[in-house]
């Protein structure tokens, strides 16, 4: 799959200038990067992304001013009756985010995306609650991920993945850049209400898919990496 390729259809289109477009082809290496050593250190392959062209941003249904910048999302998706699972990144990560960020939100989402796929195998993905709260949605997201040290054996991506997500992810400079040169110039933008960005799989659905069986080993051994540093935590 061409990562770019809608980035360059909104440059076709006049929807990015091509100082933006350039910025963005040309910081994509450090996504490559990112890439490239999240497998690595995981021994397993990243599944399918591709760059969006626009700024997500989610608010809750109460309709109040409150809203968050999603940088990327995991995206589980039925395409020709297969089911694949695709990481949405955000064009405003890849133009202004800084190396460690890059590489710590598509960490972050992979441990999304195996989380997904170990929910699935067990037969667990029949609605994926998220809440219309954005500090609610904050704390739910980190409480249903895989322990990263189970999952990558990175030190120094480990270390960028605990301090951009403590408690959810936070940087104030890659938001206050989003804001000043995407938004407020009024380049595309994507809004998403946090109730509507749910994962709900019928049953029918979910006894359809088919995942790789080495993919399931590689989850059955963070699940035991996993318990055992759990185990240590607690003794």
């Amino acid at each position: 799959m061409d990562q770019l390729v809608k980035v360059r259809e909104a440059l076709q289109k006049g929807l990015l200038p091509q100082d933006i477009y350039d910025t963005i082809s040309e910081r994509f290496e450090l996504v490559k990067q990112g890439i490239t050593r999240i497998e690595k250190a995981s021994g397993t392959h990243y599944p399918i992304s591709y760059v969006e062209p626009s700024a997500i941003l989610t608010s809750g249904s109460d309709m109040s001013f409150q809203y968050g910048i999603l940088f990327a999302r995991t995206l589980p998706v039925f395409f020709e009756e297969k089911f694949q699972v695709v990481i949405q990144i955000s064009a405003p990560l890849v133009a202004f985010g800084l190396k460690g960020t890059i590489h710590a939100i598509l960490a972050h989402e992979f441990l999304h995306y195996i989380e997904l796929i170990r929910k699935i195998s067990k037969m667990e993905m029949l609605s994926d609650e998220i809440s219309s709260n954005l500090f609610e949605n904050t704390y739910a997201d980190s409480t249903r991920l895989f322990e990263p040290r189970a999952v990558f054996s990175d030190q120094t991506l480990l270390t960028h993945i605990t301090k951009k997500f403590p408690t959810g992810f936070k940087d104030y400079k890659l938001e206050d850049k989003t804001d000043k040169f995407w938004i407020s110039k009024q380049l595309p933008v994507t809004k998403v209400a946090l109730d509507s960005n749910t994962v709900k799989l019928s049953a029918e659905a979910l006894s359809k898919i088919t995942i790789d069986p080495t993919l399931l080993q590689k989850i059955q051994e963070y699940e035991l990496k996993e318990s055992k540093l759990r185990k240590k935590k607690l003794y």
